[in-house]
């Protein structure tokens, strides 16, 4: 994922909300949301190239996603996949305080990165650019390819919209996926300096990114209610409009 805005222990009927852009180059493939053959309790999309996810629900209301951390001075070719430390997560029963204390150790193998994971009663970041994990406190936060609400400004404008959505009593799914259609460009004044270059800075600075070659490669909801009850949405642009792959709460849980 390239921006993730999410809402911890910020509703009454929920107790996280996510709505988050995946951003990734049109040829690299990936398989949309379900369920995993080879793990059935894991409900992710999924990176063909390297078998991982960038983000993910067990049956059980684990959650976990990733961003890259934006720093293309310090790209190793011959890391390993970032994806895999979702997929780690979603398979462990470690709590995620006891996951991510382990990354700690290991995660500088990687390039950069930074990691969510939750479970019904915690959620923990870490990144392998920033200080140690730590857990995530209730609010409505903002991750980009930078540490957790770092003010970039589509952040900024992701976590006021997000924000907005939550006083209604009603969550609305399709309210929460026209904030990551939002295509406002910030002026250039305002835009990080990342080592990418103006160019790239300006297409990247959109919440929804819509460019030759790379953009938003599918947007997805996932909210889970006091009750454990999961919604997840996906809707894929490969590019342009591709398939809604929708799960919703059953009787025995997600369908």
């Amino acid at each position: 994922m390239c921006l993730i805005l999410l809402a911890w222990k910020a509703h009454p009927d929920y107790r996280l909300i996510v709505a988050a852009n995946r951003d990734e180059f049109h040829h690299r493939p990936a398989a949309p949301l379900d369920f995993w053959k080879d793990d059935p309790d894991i409900l992710a999309g999924r990176d063909l190239s390297a078998g991982g996810t960038w983000m993910g629900v067990t049956r059980a209301g684990r959650f976990a996603a990733l961003t890259n951390y934006r720093d293309p001075a310090n790209i190793r070719p011959d890391a390993p996949s970032r994806g895999d430390l979702v997929t780690g997560f979603l398979k462990t029963t470690d709590s995620p305080a006891g996951y991510l204390s382990k990354l700690t150790e290991t995660g500088r193998r990687y390039n950069g990165f930074n990691l969510l994971a939750g479970d019904a009663d915690h959620l923990y970041h870490y990144s392998n650019r920033g200080g140690p994990p730590a857990p995530v406190p209730p609010g409505v936060h903002g991750l980009s390819n930078r540490l957790l609400n770092t003010p970039w400004p589509k952040v900024r404008r992701g976590v006021a919209a997000l924000d907005a959505c939550l006083q209604s009593d009603r969550i609305d799914p399709e309210a929460l996926f026209a904030i990551l259609m939002d295509r406002h460009r910030p002026a250039d004044n305002k835009l990080p300096e990342t080592g990418v270059g103006l160019e790239w800075e300006r297409r990247l600075s959109t919440i929804f990114i819509d460019s030759p070659g790379y953009g938003t490669r599918c947007a997805s909801v996932l909210m889970i209610d006091g009750d454990g009850r999961v919604t997840f949405i996906e809707r894929g642009f490969a590019p342009g409009p591709g398939e809604t792959r929708r799960f919703l709460p059953g009787p025995n849980g997600l369908n």
